[in-house]
């Protein structure tokens, strides 16, 4: 099979995997027969040929995949227009600190945060796919570590937490706040599915994909002060923040 053969197979199966495919599994297109060294180039090959196009192709943590370009958003949106997922600050925190902090405990990032974690934020975080327990601390009662899971990586378009964008200073809970991509976590959540209510004040709304270097900051400079009080059960009405 000679390299324009090989790359319209990879090229096809990527377009019709529901889901990324890695190495490994592209290699079974070929019986083994293909090095991974060879994949790997006719995959960058492949990349650089789609340079340009609506759809692109990019490498996660779990393999390869095709995707739409961010800024087409808008208009793919319109064919199938839905409230977009909302999370609350809580929430984002929880998953931002655990991102950046990783393998940290619940007490960690209740210290991080200055208040008490609900246990549902943490079920509503591994219920999603986006942080697992990779261990225990051993220490007195040994909690629970936690860590991001490859779905975390694969939802925000990253090969390794190695990519996520650097902290300026030691204030986890406002740089992280300001640089993941938590658009498009929220667009990766599948059609129909959605987060509880909450008053605004308490929510993060989430649209369209960005580049994590370009989110802007909360504008409320209340919404990077370290709360004062237990967070609330999802589900219920969270307290004012004003």
């Amino acid at each position: 099979m000679n390299t324009t053969d090989a790359k319209r197979v990879l090229e096809t199966a990527l377009i019709c995997a529901p889901q990324p495919l890695s190495v490994r599994e592209l290699g079974t297109l070929f019986d083994m027969e293909v090095s991974a060294d060879t994949l790997k180039t006719l995959l960058v090959d492949l990349q650089l040929e789609w340079t340009g196009r609506g759809v692109e192709l990019v490498q996660v943590a779990t393999g390869w995949r095709f995707q739409s370009r961010p800024e087409l958003r808008p208009y793919l949106d319109r064919l199938h227009p839905e409230k977009p997922p909302r999370y609350s600050r809580a929430a984002m925190e929880t998953l931002a600190i655990i991102a950046y902090r990783q393998p940290v405990t619940r007490g960690d990032m209740e210290d991080i945060r200055g208040v008490t974690i609900n246990s549902l934020i943490i079920k509503q975080l591994e219920d999603r796919g986006w942080i697992e327990v990779i261990g225990h601390r051993e220490t007195v009662g040994r909690p629970a570590l936690f860590a991001t899971t490859r779905q975390f990586l694969d939802d925000l378009g990253l090969a390794s937490l190695d990519q996520l964008p650097p902290l300026d200073g030691s204030e986890v809970q406002e740089s992280a706040l300001d640089r993941l991509d938590f658009e498009s976590l929220a667009n990766s959540m599948q059609p129909g599915a959605s987060e509880p209510d909450a008053p605004e004040s308490d929510l993060l709304l989430v649209a369209d994909p960005i580049s994590p270097d370009s989110i802007s900051p909360p504008s409320d400079p209340q919404l990077l002060e370290p709360s004062t009080q237990e967070d609330h059960d999802p589900g219920s009405n969270p307290p004012s923040l004003t």
